[in-house]
């Protein structure tokens, strides 16, 4: 398979592929394999909640979750 990509970005994956000592397309094929096995992650992840069984959520609740967004956010926002 050929795939036109920018310049710069095909520096990227040539320069991390071979950080890595693989070839490019090995690098590729790394990536594609991420990518699908976060996909079946977050599924499980998405079908593991849906069967917990029901929540009450009390005001208690929601403010535990805004807390745990809020330090979420926290470490991943831009200083």
């Amino acid at each position: 398979m050929t795939i036109t990509i920018d310049d710069k970005l095909e520096k990227q994956i040539r320069e991390r592929a071979e950080a890595e000592g693989v070839s490019v397309s090995a690098y590729v094929e790394q990536l594609v394999a991420a990518d699908q096995s976060a996909e079946y992650e977050l599924e499980a992840l998405a079908l593991a909640g849906l069967n917990s069984g029901p929540i009450e959520p009390s005001p208690g609740y929601w403010g535990e979750r805004r807390g745990r967004l809020a330090d979420r956010l926290n470490k991943t926002a831009p200083q």
